[in-house]
């Protein structure tokens, strides 16, 4: 008889309960764990205490409104203790400051409030697909890791040696799998500084960028072209 998998935990960090309510609903419809919590100060302690029992959460519904401890310092505290964690802010505020800093302090995406619970549980199900890689024989990109805190990229363990602006590149890509992105969207990305540079000079950057990946993959590519278009990072046939 073969045991069946145990469902993946959610952690649900928001203090309108409602709210809470209405997404852990959806998130158990749809073979997830949630579990709520409605204050930040409670959110690192029950974090260290499931991680250490192996029972933490795959993922973080963090609003960013909290009473105690606020969304923003603790997906801070989170990247720095658990790197590896996803984090999706929830937030009622849209300011695009606020939208920029959370995705800079670490947050693997974000959703502005009001929202479809349904929206939250697709979100939540990109996320996961993107931080855990698929398995099984034959699938393409599945062991291509981006390691966030070390500027590093690994396909299957090796690693890539990426300059800071192939790295950024790549993880543009990677955060929207199958989204074209052209060349002026992939420069604005690459050169916060907003330099000028050539549509030659990505280019110049997508071909070394995939060199590397085909010296560990020399079968596969992820990064495809698109005539006339742009780019655009594709793991699946």
């Amino acid at each position: 008889m073969i045991e069946a998998e145990h469902p993946q935990r959610i952690l649900i960090v928001e203090d309108e309960p409602k709210i809470a309510r209405l997404v852990a609903d959806y998130l158990a419809g749809s073979g997830f764990e949630p579990h709520h919590l409605d204050h930040g100060n409670s959110v690192l302690p029950w974090l260290e205490e499931t991680r250490q029992a192996a029972e933490g959460p795959a993922l973080v519904l963090l609003d960013l409104m909290l009473p105690g401890t606020d969304g923003l310092t603790l997906c801070r505290e989170i990247r720095q203790r658990w790197p590896a964690l996803p984090v999706i802010m929830l937030t009622a505020r849209v300011e695009e400051v606020d939208r920029l800093l959370g995705l800079e302090l670490g947050a693997d995406d974000y959703i502005c409030k009001p929202f479809s619970p349904r929206e939250v549980v697709a979100r939540v199900k990109a996320v996961l697909r993107r931080t855990q890689p698929a398995s099984g024989p034959g699938a393409l990109g599945s062991d291509l890791i981006l390691d966030e805190e070390g500027w590093r990229a690994l396909a299957d363990g090796h690693d890539l040696a990426l300059t800071a602006v192939e790295y950024q590149l790549l993880k543009v890509m990677m955060d929207a799998p199958g989204r074209i992105f052209s060349r002026d969207q992939l420069m604005d990305h690459m050169y916060r500084d907003h330099r000028i540079v050539s549509e030659r000079t990505v280019d110049s950057h997508v071909k070394k960028l995939r060199r590397k990946i085909a010296e560990i993959w020399p079968e596969r590519e992820v990064i495809r072209s698109v005539y006339g278009v742009g780019y655009k990072y594709q793991p699946e046939e």
